[in-house]
């Protein structure tokens, strides 16, 4: 394996290798099996200990730094070129080369990678945020109104009809202001302003003259709560952290799905940004996840979960008959990677997750 590194701390994105298969069957039969999970392993849960980065697939690295320093002040923190038979095998593109950059915005970090080549499909432009592959991270912001004047003027593409104030009839989410917006690869993205009796006390602590402090968590969709739960709670460890259940035309125009109803429920590990699943109760006319979506594919996410273990983790993902996309627990021996070995897994609806353990 090749690595041209142009950064002091590069990573290795270990990729996705896409079986049709198995994202229909970890749908069909995730909830059977992790149910039995904690009784077929005598050692418990994984026990993820960190999220330290979210990971998405863009079409032009140049154009993506740009509009996250430019628009979103993220900074650049590692910048890496990989490629080699290696790498090949690990993410399951023949003749890939990527180049994968990490940005930071305060305490926590993105990680963008661009296949060089081979080149993957965009995201649908019809894609709407009920359908499985739907992913975001959300930024929080310390003045919403500021915030949506600046991407405004950035003239970015909206994903909701404009920022929203959930009702303060909803105890759990009154209070919250939110806008949903796009990247320039389609990547639904979203910035989150709390109340001050809402949301991380770190949130109200860093207020003032900066306007976007860091990254609260990730959301997915989900189709069965209950399923993803069983993954993220029962399996790997995470700790539920809040619940919700949103409707309303707030909520609505928020998502932009018309009659949207959903099931909210917020998990977190030990430290870095939570996971938040989403449930439409309504409409129920998203579609699944794509069982051919590939890791060079645009619509291509990836949650990185820290472990003590990662052989360790993967038997215990095996025993619960967890589908795995890499093909086995890779060992890297470069320092400057950031990590010592790593494996991917998909969740109950398809979304990919990275395990990696740290140096």
């Amino acid at each position: 394996m090749t690595c041209v590194v142009r950064g002091t701390r590069a990573w290795l994105l270990l990729l996705v290798v896409s079986g049709g298969a198995s994202v229909v069957t970890a749908q069909a039969t995730s909830s059977r099996r992790l149910s039995q999970a904690s009784a077929s392993t005598d050692t418990g849960m994984v026990g993820v200990e960190a999220l330290p980065v979210v990971g998405m697939t863009v079409s032009d690295m140049d154009r993506s730094i740009a509009f996250y320093r430019d628009v979103l002040t993220f900074q650049v923190t590692s910048d890496v070129e990989i490629s080699g038979d290696e790498f090949e095998h690990l993410s399951g593109v023949f003749g890939a080369r990527v180049r994968v950059v990490r940005m930071r915005l305060a305490d926590e970090s993105i990680e963008l990678t661009q296949y060089l080549t081979p080149r993957g499909r965009p995201i649908p432009l019809d894609s709407r945020s009920n359908d499985g592959w739907f992913q975001h991270v959300a930024i929080i912001v310390s003045d919403m109104d500021a915030a949506y004047r600046r991407l405004r003027a950035q003239r970015v593409e909206h994903a909701s009809t404009g920022p929203q104030r959930l009702p303060d009839s909803n105890p759990n989410a009154g209070g919250i202001k939110a806008f949903y917006f796009k990247d320039p690869d389609q990547h639904v993205l979203e910035v989150l302003q709390f109340p001050r009796e809402k949301g991380s006390t770190k949130w109200h602590r860093q207020a003032g003259d900066t306007l976007f402090l860091g990254i609260d968590h990730t959301a997915i969709v989900s189709r069965s709560t209950e399923a993803s739960l069983a993954f993220y709670r029962d399996l790997l460890g995470m700790t539920v952290a809040g619940t919700s259940e949103n409707f309303g035309t707030e909520q609505e125009h928020l998502n932009n799905v018309f009659g949207a109803r959903l099931r909210i429920t917020a998990l977190r590990a030990a430290s870095g940004p939570g996971v938040e699943l989403l449930e439409y109760l309504a409409p129920s006319d998203g579609r699944p996840f794509p069982p051919d979506l590939r890791s060079n594919d645009v619509g291509h996410w990836e949650t990185t979960l820290t472990v003590r273990s990662a052989a360790r983790a993967a038997e215990q993902l095996r025993r619960a008959g967890t589908p795995t996309v890499s093909s086995g627990v890779t060992t890297v021996t470069d320092a400057s990677l950031g990590f010592r070995t790593a494996f991917l897994v998909r969740d109950p609806d398809g979304h990919v997750v990275r395990l990696a353990e740290r140096r």
